[in-house]
Order: C-alpha cells, then structure tokens, then sequence
C-alpha cells in the first residue's frame, strides 16, 4: 500500500473519538489523525508530533515550532485530560523542538517533588521543576549550546535529560519505549523513537516524504548515515505478512509527510541508494559537479522528492552526495 492510499487510510478509516473529529473540523491550520487507539499525530505546526495517550499521561515525539504551540496544546488536550509527561526530540531543529518549553510547563514530571536523597540533587534535577521532561540525545544539547547567530534557539527549548549511547528505554503506558540513536544522519543527533507494543515508530527527518533527506552537513549529517538509519529502521519495521489482508503492520511517522508502512520505507530508500549509486558510477567516469548534476541522476524520483527551489532542492541534496562520495576517492 502506497503512502497516499495509507495516509487515506488513516484519516477516513480509523474510528475516531468525537473530540479528535472535532479537532480536525475546527482547526483549519493543525490536522490531528489517530493511527492506532492510543496513537494520534498533529501535523501542521512544523514537523509532525507523535502522540501517545495512556493512564501514566501523554507522551510527546517532537513539539512543533515555537508559534504553534498554544494550537498543539488545544489539540491535546482535545484528545485527553492527562498531563503531558515527556516529551522526546528526534533532532535539534527548530520546527521539532519549538513547543518544548511551552508544552514541558503545561505537563507535569513523572516524579514531582522527588529528590535524589544522598546523591546531591536537587528537585529541580530530578523532576525538572515539575514539568515535563524533555528528552534528546547529548549531540542535540551540545549543537543547541553551541549555536549562535540566526541558529541559537533560547535556553528555555533545550532538551532538560540527555543520553549519550546507542539508546535509551523506558516503560511508560503499559508500552516499551526505545530511543534510537542513529548517527550522522540528517544530523548526528537524530533518534528514531519505538513504541514496541503499538509498533509505531516516530522516524523525525530521516524520513521526510515531501523532499529528499536534508543531510545537515554542517550538524554532522551524511548520505552514508542516511542510508544507514533507513537500513536500520527497515529491520525494525513488519508488514502484514503472511496474512495480507490483516491491517497490521508498522506505521512510521515521518518528521514531514504522510505515514509510512514498510513497503513505503522500501521504495524511500531505495530511491536514496539509487541516486547515490547513479552519483558514484559519474565519479568513477571523471565527470564534474557540473556534469553530474546535467546527467540527472535523480531521473524517475524528481517528481516525488525532487524540489527546483525552497530550503532544500534537488541540486543541493546531489552536491551533498557528491561532495561526500569524491572525498572518498
């Protein structure tokens, strides 16, 4: 099934509490689809937000941009009365982290007014001052601090709880939750976030079904990393096999775009690795940047991902790839 029929799929199809239906008539600027029972994403106010509803909260995979989140709050709290306890970002940018401190301050800590006793913590620590905790991996924090210029981001958006290994878990709402570091992707601190029981994954921008992968060269990103993490997300995602007409299967929320099943990962990464291929094989004849890029090696996808102006083109994302691969010669 295509990313267009499931994306149909999802705003037609799943039985929708009133409220929700309610959200998406009433608010012309945030769409809120629910993908599973407890699994709903608001799109529309920066990158997509996952959210997950159960009896220990709300759990947050990205926030949206600072100017939408009064609408993502209304939104939630459309879906449910319960706090929002965490909220994870799957990257440093600004349209995913922008609701952190507005939506952090709405939530409440899982442990509010706990304190590390003997360990020389204080509460605020612990239980970031009551508010939900935000979560990323380390590289966020460390590119977030760094910044400055038109690229700082105030204090108040930073992640409040950092890690530093391949992946952090945690169990909350009777679900498995692991956050999987995947380095030097778009960014070198991009994590893909999965809900074991609901066998949802929030994959941030190492998908975006809008345009080719924006590989922050600059933040550490690259194509080899790229291709790695959507190897990695394909051993992690199932499709409805060998009963095909069962609606099981993983769904993969991208940082922008429609909602992804296996088969729709499949063809993304493969368009990736075949451009990249098409790239090397011009290298290896000895043509220029110049050359490559009037060979077209995006021919077949252009009309897909391509984009001829915007942020992210076409042109950047094969001068990122050829960049990369000459280096290696």
């Amino acid at each position: 099934m295509g990313a267009c029929a499931i994306a149909a799929l999802l705003v037609v199809s799943w039985d929708q509490p009133a409220s929700a239906r309610q959200q998406q008539a009433s608010n012309n600027e945030l769409d809120l689809v629910q993908i599973r029972p407890n699994f709903y994403v608001i799109a529309g106010a920066g990158g997509n937000i996952l959210v997950q509803v159960g009896p220990d909260g709300v759990i947050l995979v990205d926030s949206g941009t600072t100017a939408a989140a009064d609408k993502v709050l209304a939104t939630i709290k459309s879906i449910t009365p319960l706090p929002i306890r965490y909220i994870i970002n799957t990257s440093m940018n600004p349209d995913h982290v922008g609701g952190n401190d507005k939506l952090a301050r709405a939530g409440l800590s899982i442990l509010p007014g706990a304190v590390a006793a003997g360990a020389g913590l204080d509460d605020d620590l612990v239980s970031n001052s009551g508010r939900a905790s935000v979560l990323a991996h380390e590289n966020v924090l460390t590119r977030m601090t760094a910044a400055t210029g038109t690229e700082a981001l105030p204090f108040a958006l930073f992640p409040t709880k950092t890690f530093a290994y391949r992946l952090y878990s945690m169990y909350l709402n009777g679900e498995g939750i692991q956050a999987l570091h995947m380095p030097a992707a778009t960014t070198d601190g991009d994590l893909a976030v999965f809900f074991r029981r609901g066998d949802v994954i929030a994959t941030g921008d190492i998908i975006d079904t809008t345009r080719w992968p924006f590989i922050d060269t600059k933040r550490g990103g690259t194509v080899q990393g790229e291709l790695d993490a959507l190897n990695r997300l394909m051993d992690l995602a199932i499709l409805n096999v060998p009963i095909q007409w069962n609606p099981d299967r993983t769904f993969l929320v991208p940082g922008h775009g429609f909602v992804y099943d296996k088969l729709d990962l499949l063809e993304y990464r493969d368009a990736v690795t075949v451009v990249r291929d098409r790239v090397q094989d011009l290298i290896e004849q000895g043509k220029t940047l110049a050359q490559v890029k009037a060979a077209d090696p995006t021919l077949g996808y252009r009309s897909q991902y391509g984009a001829d102006s915007g942020p992210w083109t076409t042109d950047m994302f094969v001068e990122t790839i050829f960049n990369e691969l000459s280096k290696k010669k």
